[in-house]
Order: C-alpha cells, then sequence, then structure tokens
C-alpha cells in the first residue's frame, strides 16, 4: 500500500488544483489528486528538491 499525501497548504478534498507525493524506494512519486490511477511522475530525492527550489523561485517559465 502506498501512502499519499497532500500538502497543508491544501484546500482538502474539494481543492481541485493539487498534487499527492508518496516516498518510495528513496524516490518521491506525485500524482494529480483528481486522477489517482493516472500517470505518476518519480524522482530521485536530490531531483525532488532542486524542483521545489525552483518552483519556489518562480523559475519553471510557467
Amino acid at each position: 500500500m502506498i501512502n499519499w499525501r497532500k500538502s497543508s497548504h491544501s484546500g482538502g478534498d474539494s481543492d481541485p488544483a493539487c498534487v499527492e507525493l508518496a516516498r518510495l524506494a528513496g524516490q518521491v512519486w506525485v500524482r494529480d489528486s483528481k486522477d489517482p490511477e493516472g500517470g505518476r511522475l518519480q524522482f530521485g530525492r536530490a531531483s525532488f528538491a532542486g524542483l521545489l527550489v525552483r518552483v519556489k523561485r518562480g523559475d519553471l517559465g510557467l
């Protein structure tokens, strides 16, 4: 069983713009909370930490 969790900043179950995270085998897995059976992204821990830094800086051009 995978223990998925949402950010504490999420608006709860009714928030449509959330992702969920899980730690598995030294990796961080990410999925869309609206589509839990859909695709998942897998990051090494260092890569995920780097992604968070870039997101916080607004460095992704999204």
